[in-house]
């Protein structure tokens, strides 16, 4: 049985670039169909029908037409342009960090609706969350578990036995955390507080991103916790995650 020629889905633009004189690649996360590399025609003309609907950030619900080596978008309608989030330098880097980090975990042509929903939720909730940075934690470690690669919290990745408070530590290479008797010799081993842990544990079984509690975290346990995750994403990543920072030089524009 043949596909069909077109295809509709719904998708968040990640990134774009040019082609060629006037036609532009997008990058997007569908929810119907994962990441898909998507061209443009004729997109970056004043006149073209696509101008403007395929920027960073921007939630579309697009038609597709199958091409021999490339798809192309043939119309493109806006669903939400996230404005909150593009209201600001600071903003904007965490929206470009949530799309850097979807499109650095995820495979072309695999869907994930769950990763979707999480990247779009995460978007509509940071422009108005009292803690934005918290809501960038639970975006971390959900992307983390949806991925494969989420983190035990609960026991000791070496022997097994529950984590007692305050007698544990983290080795990003060994899967999670540590009690103080186990100590691989092959990763590096860091500390990891008791208040951080408890934090850990509440992102990982609070429900969606929108259902955070409304929380005051001290700057020092914010800061160790984003060394913590970032740490786990750039491992899995294998490379540094190129918009964390942006984002704190953003801070302090």
């Amino acid at each position: 049985m043949t596909s069909p020629r077109t295809y509709r889905a719904l998708g968040l633009t990640l990134r774009r670039s040019p082609m060629r004189e006037a036609d532009l690649l997008s990058v997007m996360y569908t929810r119907e169909y994962g990441k898909l590399e998507l061209l443009a025609r004729g997109a970056q003309r004043l006149t073209s029908k696509l101008m403007g609907h395929l920027e960073p950030l921007t939630l579309v619900r697009v038609s597709v037409a199958r091409g021999r080596s490339m798809d192309h978008v043939t119309e493109a309608e806006v669903v939400d342009a996230f404005r909150a989030v593009k209201s600001g330098y600071e903003h904007a880097a965490r929206g470009l960090y949530v799309a850097e980090l979807i499109d650095g975990f995820s495979a072309l042509s695999a869907a994930n609706a769950e990763l979707f929903d999480l990247a779009v939720q995460t978007l509509e909730v940071l422009g108005a969350v009292k803690d934005p940075d918290l809501a960038l934690r639970y975006f971390d470690l959900q992307l983390l578990r949806l991925s494969g690669f989420m983190p035990e919290l609960y026991i000791c990745v070496e022997c097994g036995e529950e984590l007692e408070p305050d007698r544990h530590r983290f080795a990003i290479g060994a899967g999670g955390a540590l009690c103080p008797e186990c100590g691989p010799t092959d990763v590096v081993v860091r500390p990891l507080s008791l208040s951080a842990l408890k934090l850990l544990r509440l992102l990982h079984r609070t429900d969606s991103v929108g259902a955070l509690p409304e929380l005051t975290v001290p700057p020092a346990l914010e800061r160790e916790m984003r060394e913590t995750l970032t740490a786990t994403l750039q491992y899995w990543l294998d490379r540094r995650v190129k918009s964390q920072e942006f984002l704190e030089i953003a801070k302090f524009a």
